[in-house]
């Protein structure tokens, strides 16, 4: 079954659905680091497949999970971390032939303030100037988890406990960082590197030593098989064409 699988979301790489079948909406739940990244994914997908419909929303890798675990109704699953859809086809909600690991995420230091020096890395958390400090919330988004990580490796979280402000998702951190609500925070690289953020503010890499791989997955739900238009979603995702985009964004290609 597994071969067979494959073999289709191969020919579906290389022969484009029938446009009736594509007019079908896909429902795509999407890691906020994606958020960005997505759009112009999406943009090259929808050329590629003319016609075709995407809904697209973006979050919390862990809130996705907990909604898909009670029957969300979506097609496609983005995860910041690939377990969460490893787990959904464990529990039979997902097809485990369709899992792929489609980047490696990475983190960043960033700060709009021009009198904050970055170059000192985390260390900057206990600058007297930085009142609040931005990262993701751990409990259930995963950038939030591996900024916690490198805080711990640095020796600085109980530093940066007070400090604390929490994203509901990384994007929304990224929005505290940018509008002033915290003077600094941890963000994903890719979100830094998009055109509207490409040249506002500083922003310095975490080694990824510091914290633990940041794997994210895709994969088909079990509402998902309905559709003819999720498998050619997943095989899009395994092109050069989308590797090339996800790289643009800061995203190492699993090897």
């Amino acid at each position: 079954m597994k071969a067979r699988a494959l073999l289709l979301l191969a020919l579906l790489a290389v022969h484009p659905l029938p446009a009736q079948e594509a007019k079908s909406p896909l429902a795509i739940a999407a890691a906020a680091d994606l958020v960005y990244c997505l759009a112009d994914l999406d943009k090259e997908f929808v050329r590629q497949h003319p016609g075709a419909d995407l809904k697209v929303t973006t979050g919390s890798s862990g809130n996705f999970f907990t909604q898909l675990q009670h029957g969300a109704p979506f097609d496609i699953f983005l995860s910041a971390d690939v377990n969460f859809p490893r787990e959904l086809a464990k529990a039979g909600l997902a097809d485990p032939a369709s899992l792929t690991t489609y980047a490696i995420g990475r983190i960043v230091l960033w700060t709009m303030r021009d009198d904050l020096d970055i170059s000192r890395g985390l260390a900057l958390v206990k600058d007297p100037a930085v009142k609040k400090f931005a990262i993701a919330n751990p409990d259930h988004a995963p950038y939030g988890r591996a900024a916690k990580a490198a805080l711990e490796h640095a020796g600085l979280w109980e530093a940066a406990a007070g400090k604390l402000v929490l994203g509901e998702n990384i994007a929304q951190t990224a929005q505290f960082v940018q509008t002033g609500n915290a003077e600094a925070g941890i963000v994903a690289l890719s979100l830094v590197l998009a055109p509207p953020l490409a040249k506002v503010g500083h922003w310095t890499e975490i080694p990824s030593d510091a914290y633990p791989r940041l794997e994210q997955g895709a994969v088909i739900t079990a509402h998902g098989a309905k559709v003819p238009l999720a498998a050619a979603y997943i095989a899009f995702l395994r092109s050069p064409e989308a590797r090339a985009i996800l790289d643009r964004y800061g995203f190492r290609l699993p090897k």
